[in-house]
């Protein structure tokens, strides 16, 4: 019986001590998580060029490949596409980004470069 009791009181332990370290962790990341959304900027781009949606999806995905770059979202699609983007401007640069916009390849001729950003804010 005596052993029971030891393995009950061990069982417990081990549990109060995984639960609180289990508690611990959830509120840190919170805080990291609520550091880390603080420090993203977005912008708003207006691009010149794009003639299709496979534009505006290869230069989504061009830009998002950026290091920093949370997302690349098109807003608003006509003569020049309004595309936001959230990054964290640590990582990346707005001219990173505007060279990104500006180097992704033309959808009809890839060995073209169609796109311009029309309002570069440095």
């Amino acid at each position: 019986m005596s052993h029971l009791v030891f393995s009950f009181r061990s069982f417990t332990r081990n549990f109060t001590v995984l639960v609180v370290f289990f508690i611990s962790c959830m509120s840190s990341s919170q805080a990291w998580g609520q550091q880390s959304t603080d420090a993203f900027h977005s912008i708003v781009l207006q691009v010149k060029g794009v003639g299709c949606n496979e534009d505006v999806k290869s230069i989504a995905a061009n830009v998002e490949k950026l290091w920093g770059v949370v997302k690349c979202k098109p807003l608003k699609r006509g003569a020049t596409t309004k595309f936001e983007v959230d990054f964290d401007p640590g990582a990346t640069s707005k001219q990173e980004i505007y060279t990104a916009v500006e180097n992704t390849p033309g959808c009809k001729d890839p060995k073209q470069r169609p796109y311009k950003v029309k309002n570069k804010d440095l």
